[in-house]
Protein backbone atom coordinates (compact mmCIF):
# COMPACT_ATOMS: atom_id res chain seq x y z
CA UNK A 1 0.00 0.00 0.00
CA UNK A 2 1.21 3.30 -0.38
CA UNK A 3 1.64 6.27 1.86
CA UNK A 4 -1.35 8.00 0.02
CA UNK A 5 -3.55 5.07 0.31
CA UNK A 6 -2.70 4.76 4.27
CA UNK A 7 -3.86 8.45 4.68
CA UNK A 8 -7.21 8.04 3.10
CA UNK A 9 -7.59 4.89 4.87
CA UNK A 10 -7.36 6.78 8.08
CA UNK A 11 -8.89 9.74 7.13
CA UNK A 12 -12.08 7.41 6.48
CA UNK A 13 -11.93 5.89 9.63
CA UNK A 14 -11.97 9.19 11.94
CA UNK A 15 -15.02 10.38 9.82
CA UNK A 16 -16.81 7.17 10.61
CA UNK A 17 -16.09 7.20 14.00
CA UNK A 18 -17.01 11.03 13.97
CA UNK A 19 -20.40 10.01 12.84
CA UNK A 20 -21.26 6.90 14.96
CA UNK A 21 -23.64 6.75 17.11
CA UNK A 22 -22.47 9.27 20.47
CA UNK A 23 -23.61 9.05 24.44
CA UNK A 24 -27.01 10.31 24.89
CA UNK A 25 -27.52 12.45 28.30
CA UNK A 26 -30.77 11.42 30.21
CA UNK A 27 -33.64 13.23 30.40
CA UNK A 28 -34.39 14.53 33.94
CA UNK A 29 -37.75 13.97 35.27
CA UNK A 30 -37.80 16.68 38.27
CA UNK A 31 -39.57 19.48 37.62
CA UNK A 32 -40.67 22.57 40.16
CA UNK A 33 -42.20 25.88 39.82
CA UNK A 34 -40.05 27.84 42.59
CA UNK A 35 -39.52 31.40 42.17
CA UNK A 36 -36.12 31.40 44.07
CA UNK A 37 -34.89 27.96 44.59
CA UNK A 38 -35.63 24.73 44.48
CA UNK A 39 -33.65 21.04 44.36
CA UNK A 40 -34.57 18.25 43.33
CA UNK A 41 -33.10 15.11 43.20
CA UNK A 42 -32.67 11.45 41.55
CA UNK A 43 -30.42 8.45 41.31
CA UNK A 44 -28.89 7.79 38.20
CA UNK A 45 -28.30 3.56 38.44
CA UNK A 46 -28.44 3.04 42.02
CA UNK A 47 -24.82 3.91 42.21
CA UNK A 48 -24.98 7.83 41.90
CA UNK A 49 -27.56 10.46 43.48
CA UNK A 50 -27.79 13.75 41.76
CA UNK A 51 -29.64 16.78 42.70
CA UNK A 52 -29.74 20.64 41.51
CA UNK A 53 -30.24 23.50 42.95
CA UNK A 54 -30.92 27.18 41.40
CA UNK A 55 -31.02 30.22 43.72
CA UNK A 56 -32.10 33.43 42.37
CA UNK A 57 -30.97 36.52 44.05
CA UNK A 58 -33.79 38.77 45.40
CA UNK A 59 -33.03 41.74 42.70
CA UNK A 60 -32.70 38.99 39.70
CA UNK A 61 -28.87 40.28 39.12
CA UNK A 62 -27.67 36.98 39.84
CA UNK A 63 -28.71 33.59 39.21
CA UNK A 64 -26.31 30.66 41.30
CA UNK A 65 -26.45 26.96 39.78
CA UNK A 66 -25.40 23.82 41.66
CA UNK A 67 -25.24 20.45 40.51
CA UNK A 68 -24.34 17.85 43.17
CA UNK A 69 -23.55 14.09 42.69
CA UNK A 70 -22.87 12.04 45.49
CA UNK A 71 -22.08 8.14 45.52
CA UNK A 72 -24.54 5.73 47.53
CA UNK A 73 -22.81 2.78 46.00
CA UNK A 74 -20.73 0.90 49.26
CA UNK A 75 -18.09 1.01 46.80
CA UNK A 76 -15.86 3.27 45.07
CA UNK A 77 -17.24 4.47 41.26
CA UNK A 78 -15.28 5.63 38.91
CA UNK A 79 -16.75 8.21 36.61
CA UNK A 80 -15.55 9.45 33.02
CA UNK A 81 -15.39 11.98 31.36
CA UNK A 82 -14.63 12.39 27.17
CA UNK A 83 -12.74 15.93 27.98
CA UNK A 84 -11.99 18.35 30.39
CA UNK A 85 -15.52 19.79 30.87
CA UNK A 86 -17.35 17.68 33.58
CA UNK A 87 -20.45 19.57 33.60
CA UNK A 88 -22.79 22.22 31.65
CA UNK A 89 -25.98 23.96 32.48
CA UNK A 90 -28.27 25.56 30.18
CA UNK A 91 -31.45 28.13 30.37
CA UNK A 92 -34.32 27.43 28.38
CA UNK A 93 -37.05 29.84 27.82
CA UNK A 94 -40.38 28.86 28.28
CA UNK A 95 -40.45 27.84 24.61
CA UNK A 96 -37.78 26.01 24.76
CA UNK A 97 -35.18 27.77 23.16
CA UNK A 98 -31.42 28.46 24.78
CA UNK A 99 -31.07 31.25 26.39
CA UNK A 100 -27.92 30.85 28.01
CA UNK A 101 -25.46 28.22 27.93
CA UNK A 102 -22.19 27.92 30.91
CA UNK A 103 -19.37 26.73 28.09
CA UNK A 104 -20.35 29.37 25.42
CA UNK A 105 -16.63 30.91 25.04
CA UNK A 106 -14.97 28.12 26.82
CA UNK A 107 -11.98 25.95 26.00
CA UNK A 108 -11.57 22.20 27.47
CA UNK A 109 -9.30 20.11 27.54
CA UNK A 110 -9.08 17.25 25.05
CA UNK A 111 -7.80 14.46 26.91
CA UNK A 112 -10.37 12.18 28.72
CA UNK A 113 -10.65 11.92 32.15
CA UNK A 114 -11.71 10.22 35.04
CA UNK A 115 -12.71 10.38 38.57
CA UNK A 116 -12.72 8.04 41.28
CA UNK A 117 -15.49 8.98 43.79
CA UNK A 118 -15.60 7.30 46.70
CA UNK A 119 -18.56 5.56 48.87
CA UNK A 120 -20.83 8.59 50.10
CA UNK A 121 -18.64 10.92 48.20
CA UNK A 122 -19.98 14.16 46.73
CA UNK A 123 -18.74 15.75 43.41
CA UNK A 124 -20.00 19.53 43.30
CA UNK A 125 -20.44 21.74 40.39
CA UNK A 126 -21.34 25.89 40.99
CA UNK A 127 -21.58 27.92 38.43
CA UNK A 128 -23.13 31.79 38.24
CA UNK A 129 -25.22 33.63 35.42
CA UNK A 130 -25.92 37.25 35.45
CA UNK A 131 -29.63 37.27 33.35
CA UNK A 132 -28.91 41.13 32.23
CA UNK A 133 -32.33 42.39 33.12
CA UNK A 134 -34.31 39.03 31.98
CA UNK A 135 -37.41 38.33 33.86
CA UNK A 136 -40.15 35.86 33.65
CA UNK A 137 -40.18 31.69 33.55
CA UNK A 138 -37.12 29.51 32.50
CA UNK A 139 -35.64 26.22 32.80
CA UNK A 140 -32.26 25.34 33.72
CA UNK A 141 -30.52 21.93 32.95
CA UNK A 142 -27.79 20.76 34.82
CA UNK A 143 -25.37 18.03 33.33
CA UNK A 144 -23.14 15.80 34.56
CA UNK A 145 -20.78 14.99 30.98
CA UNK A 146 -19.86 11.46 32.11
CA UNK A 147 -19.66 8.52 29.30
CA UNK A 148 -20.96 5.97 31.53
CA UNK A 149 -23.12 8.24 33.94
CA UNK A 150 -24.45 10.69 31.98
CA UNK A 151 -26.56 12.61 34.42
CA UNK A 152 -29.35 15.23 33.04
CA UNK A 153 -31.40 17.53 35.67
CA UNK A 154 -34.23 20.20 34.97
CA UNK A 155 -35.35 22.89 37.31
CA UNK A 156 -37.88 25.43 36.75
CA UNK A 157 -37.29 29.08 38.00
CA UNK A 158 -38.57 32.27 37.74
CA UNK A 159 -36.29 35.67 37.56
CA UNK A 160 -38.50 38.58 38.95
Amino acid sequence: MTRRSVTWILCIAAIALACGPHARHGDGDAHASVPSEHQPAGVSDGTLATSAKVAVANTGSDVNFALQVTNVADHAVEVNFPNGQTHEFVVLDTLGREVWRWSTGRMFTQALQNREVDANETLSFREKWNPHGKRGHYTALAVLRSSNHPIQERVDFVLP
